[in-house]
């Protein structure tokens, strides 16, 4: 398997499943969404997911594929810990203080934004001018969504909109530096399957450990349902993504997942029964078309 993931890095084919991968993480993220839909305050939510993730994760870090070797492997690591508990807190904060449909837009299109620049320096990464109207497309119809939602939202809530959207796009920062920062470090580690289970494993352990030390999470039959099944599709969606920067474009992948705002539209109008009226459908066909001019770039 090792071998095989070695061979089609940088190929056509690695480039075919890396664009796979991250649609897939789009769907699962889109699920993601739809699993906790609000009903769990966020850090009791992210308390029960990264639970599941340790108890999903430890064993086979642990026991199953080889140990991370040298400082660089451990580095990574390190790194990666910090990064993704200054997302997950951001985040929170994010998600308290503004609605999740404005803010949440508002995150993801400024992610992959910065990821595509980064992806370049850091890379050498290079999207053509098509490629560059596709991330414009893409951007366009996220941010136009988060102001399309923008109108159903209170009084109240406008009131905390300001920092929220601040917030919204520091998170979006985050998730660019992550997002290149995790790609440098899978690509670092010869065993992909090393880094993944010890990236869980320990990015992981910050929520519940702190929830544990405030005595303020108390497991209910809801906040387990949640950090179980959370847990299988985080898992899904990150390793997905991470994957596929392995095996093809960090920039691409980044776009490429971003789909997830159409999946969750989708999700919604199937199997929540929401309303999608006609300028919502042109919104997400946008963010679509825009992932698409980035794969035919």
């Amino acid at each position: 398997m090792i071998d095989w993931i070695m061979a089609v890095e940088g190929t056509p084919t690695g480039a075919a499943i890396a664009s796979a991968l991250a649609l897939t993480a789009a769907f699962l993220h889109a699920l993601f969404g739809a699993l906790q839909k609000g009903r769990v305050p966020p850090y009791a939510a992210r308390a029960s997911i990264d639970t599941g993730l340790v108890a999903i994760s430890a064993p086979a870090a642990l026991f199953l594929v080889p140990w991370p070797e040298g400082g660089a492997q451990w580095g990574f690591l390190a790194g990666a810990v910090v990064i993704h508990f200054l997302y997950k807190v951001l985040q929170a904060e994010t998600y308290q203080r503004g609605a999740f449909t404005v803010v949440y837009p508002v995150v993801r299109g400024t992610g992959p934004l910065f990821a595509v620049i980064a992806a370049g320096i850091v890379f050498g990464e290079r999207f053509s001018p098509g490629q560059w109207a596709g991330v414009a497309v893409v951007l366009a119809g996220l941010f136009g969504l988060s102001a399309y939602n923008l109108r159903h939202v209170d009084a109240a809530a406008r009131r905390t909109l300001p920092a929220a959207l601040g917030l919204a796009v520091a998170t979006g920062l985050t998730v660019a530096i992550y997002t290149t920062w995790d790609a440098a470090g899978i690509r670092a580690t010869p065993n992909p399957f090393t880094f993944l289970f010890w990236f869980f494993f320990l990015t992981a352990l910050d929520f519940p450990l702190i929830a544990a030390a405030r005595g303020h999470f108390r497991p209910t039959r809801e906040l387990v349902r949640l950090g179980l099944s959370g847990a299988v599709i985080a898992w899904g969606s990150f390793g997905a993504v991470m994957m596929a920067t392995r095996l093809g474009s960090v920039g691409e992948a980044a776009v490429l997942r971003e789909t997830s705002a159409v999946f969750a539209a989708l999700i919604g109008w199937v199997w929540l029964g929401e309303s999608t009226g006609p300028r919502r459908v042109a919104l997400m066909g946008a963010i679509a078309l825009g992932a698409v001019l980035v794969e035919l770039g």
